[in-house]
């Protein structure tokens, strides 16, 4: 059993999953510093202001004085986790994108007879038909 788990974790695949999770993360930290730091405070300006990571719609306020904590519908945080995934998702589309560039096989065109081979193959059907 162990000869069986030490062979699954040597195959590439697993480490190469291993590798992509450990970057994959530390990428999300990126996108979401990118996200919440520089691209959602100017959306914000465009729409007047709005800080989308503060949005919430309020189902039971909160009392401070009774330590009641605020039960609320976080959209915003929502927002911002839909922009976090579609720039994720974008970075990905161009890095498979050029990966599989990468990857295309090269298709040699054969090039067609050049004009001396064209006028032998005509000198020669010529003389074939005498």
């Amino acid at each position: 059993m162990f000869s069986e788990f030490k062979d699954f974790i040597a195959r590439g695949n697993v480490v190469d999953l291993a590798v992509a999770v450990v970057i994959g993360g530390a990428f999300g930290k990126i996108v979401t510093g990118f996200v919440d730091g520089i691209l959602m405070p100017v959306v914000g300006i465009f729409t007047g202001g709005v800080d989308f990571s503060a949005m919430k719609y309020v189902l039971k306020a909160g009392d401070p004085a009774h330590k009641i904590a605020e039960n609320a519908i976080a959209y915003g945080a929502f927002i911002n986790n839909v922009m976090q995934f579609l720039i994720v998702a974008f970075v990905i589309f161009l890095v498979v994108k050029a990966v599989n560039r990468a990857r295309a096989p090269v298709v040699e065109v054969a090039a067609g007879p050049t004009p001396t081979e064209n006028l032998l193959m005509e000198i020669r059907d010529q003389l074939a038909k005498r």
